[in-house]
């Protein structure tokens, strides 16, 4: 399953690396995308609640 994750404080590539590493570390992720232009992060795999949080944990936040 792909998720995509509203994310309106990503504005540069030190955001998307950052929360890509965050996110790709937890189990069961697949990949990982960040587009800084359209500010969201889609994500293959995981755990949606996991997802948020480690997003949420690197310092930003996600809009439902």
């Amino acid at each position: 399953m792909t998720t995509t994750y509203s994310v309106p404080e990503i504005s540069c590539g030190h955001c998307k690396t950052t929360i890509e590493a965050a996110v790709a570390g937890l189990d069961g992720i697949d990949d990982v995308q960040v587009d800084i232009e359209a500010k969201t992060v889609t994500v293959a795999g995981g755990d949606d609640t996991a997802v948020v949080t480690a997003i949420e944990d690197a310092g930003y936040d996600v809009v439902r």
